[in-house]
């Protein structure tokens, strides 16, 4: 089987999915973002030379440029981790035929250099390079420094590799990663350990002695064969039948049972957001929200905005809300029918979702309190946001979740997993986040800031006395669209 017949069978599966055909305006945005990053790193590339000319004129631009190399390195690594999904390939049933195992991972490695985030850099760096040709720069050396770019950038495709590959085996988040890599950068920040310095050294070495991108090369070649040892160990035909045995580890929540006839529902949530992985690592995400707010307050320039507070105490206090509520009913969607043949009350499944997000925002509130240690008001608008949290979009998250219709796979990683979603979770994020920002800011721009935050608060304390009656309607809501949904639940994504 040549490589025309890979191809050939790749472009068959991909157009002729159903996926393919529910997504064809996800597929249409995602060109159009590919198109304004080609014209951005384009644009990027043409300006850089006489940008760094005019603002450092005592400094030679590549020696810049090489400075900053390992903050793209870093940063590329980890946007990979992110995006860019292994060049999956449907090569069970070539198993069974008479096709080399060596050709089909050699086919699999090599697709994945025609990947987008590999060509992307392209549009930044040959303009560049063009700019220091034209200004006298060694045509050998610039050639040659170009190539060490491209050879990088494979580098880090196939690091990916064994990234995406380690952390699936161990079903590890990004949090590891990200930590790692934070380390590197504040290493470098601090100066403990320069390793800007050494990069920029490396390729500047590479520019005036080009025999020196034969290291780079041995790199790649290397990652390249390490990376086929490891497909091929997993290429077989029954190597999704293998399991290993785990102890199950389970807790009777005994907590939950004072929440009545709603606790059952409490702990099949808790467990499952605790057993699959997309639910899993979801949970880091916490985390980074609760962070969140150290990327603004410490800046004198945000402490000027207090009306951007709000905000960020919706996101600190309702992340959990967000991530876990935009997907409500679409976690039970693997088992959404035969949840829906029980002799269960939809008001009691819908109530336990709305407790535990309660309970989320309420947690995540008291977790938050130290952020007082920037100023009162932040304290202040993070209250007003877990009471606006708490009454409204509770309220709004799960209306909307009447509308879900796409099936989610709990076996996938959550980062930048797009699966289950769609036009809903777009939508959603106007009356969540927008519409706060909004009546905070009007209120804080004509009144002032303490009345802003009442204005939240008493909006979230009228849907707190109103959630009875918003509750029916939601349910109804749900009761009326409980078909669809386990028709859509069914189909194959």
């Amino acid at each position: 089987m040549t490589v025309k017949h890979f191809i050939d069978l790749e472009w068959k599966q991909y157009f002729r999915s159903a996926y393919w055909q529910k997504s064809i305006a996800l597929n249409i945005l995602m060109i159009f973002l590919a198109l304004y990053f080609i014209v951005c790193f384009l644009i990027m590339g043409i300006a850089l030379y006489p940008m760094l000319k005019d603002f450092y004129p005592k400094q030679d631009p590549l020696v810049m440029v090489n400075s900053y190399l390992f903050y793209y390195i870093l940063g590329d690594i980890i946007l990979r981790f992110f995006f860019q999904k292994l060049p999956v390939m449907s090569v069970k049933p070539l198993l069974t035929l008479p096709v080399k195992r060596n050709k089909v991972v050699h086919y699999v490695l090599r697709k994945s250099a025609l990947s987008f985030f590999n060509f992307l850099p392209f549009f930044a760096f040959i303009p560049f390079s063009i700019m220091l040709l034209i200004n006298d720069y060694s045509m050998l050396g610039v050639l040659t420094w170009l190539l060490t770019i491209v050879v990088l950038t494979l580098i880090i495709n196939f690091l990916n590799f064994i990234i995406e590959s380690f952390s699936a085996e161990r079903e590890l988040s990004v949090l590891p990663l990200i930590l790692f890599a934070g380390s590197l950068f504040a290493l470098n920040h601090f100066k403990l350990i320069s390793f800007s310095e050494w990069v920029k050294i490396a390729f500047q070495s590479i520019y005036e002695q080009p025999v020196f991108v034969m290291l780079p090369i041995l790199v790649l070649v290397a990652l390249y064969f390490f990376n086929h040892k490891i497909l091929s160990e997993k290429l077989y035909l029954d190597s999704s039948l293998k399991t290993e045995a785990e102890i199950a580890n389970s807790s009777s929540m005994e907590w939950t049972k004072r929440f009545g006839d709603i606790a059952p529902f409490m702990q099949l949530d808790i467990k499952l957001i605790l057993r699959n992985k997309r639910t899993k690592s979801s949970l880091w995400m916490l985390i980074l929200g609760l962070l969140y707010g150290l990327f603004f307050y410490p800046q004198p320039t945000y402490q000027g905005l207090p009306w951007f507070f709000a905000f960020i105490g919706i996101f600190v206090t309702g992340i959990f809300l967000i991530n876990f509520g935009q997907f409500i009913p679409a976690w039970d969607s693997g088992y959404y029918r035969l949840l829906m043949s029980q002799n269960i009350k939809y008001e009691q499944y819908l109530k336990s979702k709305f407790v535990l997000m309660t309970l989320s925002v309420i947690v995540l509130f008291v977790l938050s309190i130290p952020y007082v240690y920037f100023g009162w008001k932040i304290l202040l608008a993070h209250f007003a946001a877990a009471i606006y949290n708490i009454g409204v979009n509770t309220h709004v998250i799960m209306y909307g979740g009447a509308f879900n219709r796409k099936k989610i796979d709990l076996n996938q990683r959550a980062a930048f997993n797009y699966q289950g979603t769609g036009a809903v979770q777009w939508l959603i994020g106007i009356p969540l986040m927008l519409v706060p920002l909004a009546i905070f800011g009007a209120a804080y721009w004509l009144l002032n800031f303490e009345i802003a935050c009442a204005i939240l608060i008493l909006m979230g304390v009228i849907g707190i006395v109103l959630h009875p009656k918003l509750m029916n309607a939601i349910t109804e809501k749900y009761q009326g669209s409980k078909y669809k949904m386990i028709n859509a639940f069914t189909q194959d994504n």
